[in-house]
């Protein structure tokens, strides 16, 4: 690893802006990394010529006297939801392996305008359906974290040796203490690849997609910061979809600072694109300000679930001081129907995955599995339970159930009523303050395997992160600390519509207070 790769995407685009390196040598450093932590599984597509590509026109006009965009000289990682012209496209899934698309999204295509170039597609949860990024076809990622457990009450005298891949083992004299670091960590899902990415160090930053909190939680189970901006800020033009008014792009970053630079490139109207907002793209980044004098806080009573795990209640209340002390105002709020946004959301995002997958059939496009003597109906049914994996089948069915006739309206119109008035909740709750202070998922990052057998224990890791995906509304994870086992916590800001400069001033102002400079070990 260069001196480079420790570089976030404000440093790169400066350091190449004023001629302190060059972005062809930003390029190299981050391909290097890209190919020695295979292990991460992090990357489906490896596109180094396409870094280099970009770098090279982005040093070429600096050299020509051009202005350079905002995002001038930085490689990051694509998630593979969005199609890319010429690079494959798969969403993870195995019936759309070997896709390449012959068109690019718009997100995508404003990042390459705006100076960034792409490393690679990034691994993610299958059509980002999973909150841990186990069901990608192509494999599990890993966190680069590990977690820390003490088995042994006597904790002197021991000796820690660093070994290749981030693995910690202990050499202890007899009888002493033992620190154990064993287990790979899920990063997060769906966008875990990119979440494991810029944790590792492969990146200084990628694209993710937030259906029901799938940048949010990656983001804080790997201590990077990440936004979901208000629905439509970013075009879901040429993004594979999963539930169509939910999806919602947006960066996955080291600090708030990236993240607003990032979507200043990402966002912006798209007549293509028929939920897209016709409004200017905000100045976010010169805006930020992390003085919240005049802001009020509030803290819903009911995210403070029964039995809440220590290490996030006390984040929580550490993270209440610091806007306290930024001058924000605290002030106790209530959005009642909370505990109905989990359920309204495993209604409706099925629902609409139901419909937007039916386009998966073996016959324009993508795997067709067609046995001999089959018929167009056997080809359906072979190609689907081919190419779909095990959680894509189980919400395609609740999906397909829910829709039904006959529970159609016990179902899915019941979870638009409840949709709608968890919105109004938030509504009410504007009244009385300005943003929303919570934890962004109830736990620390998990181990690989150890929910699989449970979807509805998966299903929960969403609990803080889905009532604001079910209002549209903006909302951010950043740091807020370390847990028992050295993992990293976070800490979630929501706000009102289109008042993503709100969300992220309070973001910067949490980020300069928690002092949060732990990092993941290297990986090569």
């Amino acid at each position: 690893m260069t001196e480079l790769t420790k570089l976030g995407v404000a440093a790169i685009r400066d350091g190449v802006t004023s001629g302190a390196f060059t972005a062809v040598e930003v390029a190299t450093a981050f391909n290097a990394n890209v190919a020695n932590a295979k292990a991460l599984n992090a990357f489906i597509v490896e596109t180094p010529e396409k870094a280099i590509e970009a770098a090279q026109a982005v040093d070429a006009g600096r050299a020509a006297g051009k202005p350079l965009g905002k995002m001038a000289g930085v490689p990051i990682g694509m998630k593979d939801l969005f199609c890319t012209e010429g690079v494959q496209t798969t969403a993870a899934s195995h019936i759309l392996e070997g896709f390449v698309p012959t068109y690019e999204s718009t997100v995508s295509a404003n990042l390459w305008e705006a100076g960034a170039g792409m490393l690679g597609k990034v691994n993610m949860d299958q059509f980002a359906m999973g909150s841990s990024n186990e069901t990608s076809y192509f494999g599990n990622v890993i966190s680069p974290w590990r977690r820390s457990k003490i088995v042994s009450t006597d904790e002197a005298n021991y000796e820690i040796i660093k070994s290749p891949k981030n693995v910690i083992r202990t050499v202890l004299p007899e009888g002493k203490a033992r620190l154990d670091w064993t287990n790979a960590l899920a990063p997060g899902g769906s966008s875990g690849g990119s979440s494991s990415a810029i944790a590792a160090r492969l990146c200084p930053a990628a694209t993710g997609t937030d259906t029901g909190g799938s940048i949010r939680q990656p983001a804080a189970f790997v201590g990077i910061s990440g936004i979901k901006p208000t629905y439509g800020r970013c075009s879901r033009w040429g993004v594979v979809a999963f539930a169509s008014s939910l999806d919602q792009a947006g960066p996955m970053a080291r600090d708030v600072r990236d993240c607003a630079i990032m979507l200043e490139a990402m966002a912006g109207f798209d007549p293509k694109d028929s939920t897209s907002l016709d409004l200017p793209v905000p100045a976010w980044e010169s805006c930020l300000n992390s003085d919240l004098k005049g802001k009020r806080i509030g803290i819903p009573r009911e995210y403070r679930l029964d039995g809440i795990d220590e290490d996030i209640a006390k984040m929580w209340d550490n993270g209440i001081a610091w806007l306290k002390d930024a001058g924000a105002e605290i002030v106790d709020i209530s959005l009642p129907h909370t505990k109905y946004a989990l359920p309204a959301y495993y209604i409706i995002a099925p629902a609409e995955a139901s419909s937007n997958l039916a386009r998966y059939d073996g016959v324009r496009f993508g795997l067709r599995d067609l046995p001999e003597g089959a018929g167009l109906q056997d080809m359906y049914a072979a190609t689907r339970a081919a190419g779909f994996g095990e959680e894509v089948r189980r919400r395609i069915m609740i999906g397909t159930y829910v829709l039904s006739a006959g529970f159609y309206d016990a179902y899915y119109t019941q979870a638009q009523k409840v949709r709608a008035l968890i919105a109004r909740d938030f509504d009410n709750a504007w009244a009385s303050c300005d943003l929303i202070l919570a934890p962004t998922a109830p736990s620390a990052a998990f181990g690989l395997g150890e929910k699989n057998a449970d979807p509805l224990s998966m299903y929960l890791n969403d609990v803080f992160a889905v009532p604001a995906s079910l209002a549209g509304l903006p909302a951010m994870s950043v740091p807020g600390g370390l847990s028992k086992q050295g993992l990293p916590l976070g800490l979630q800001i929501i706000g009102k519509a289109l008042d993503e400069q709100a969300v992220l001033n309070a973001g910067l102002a949490i980020e300069q207070r928690s002092g949060f400079t732990a990092e993941a070990g290297e990986w090569w």
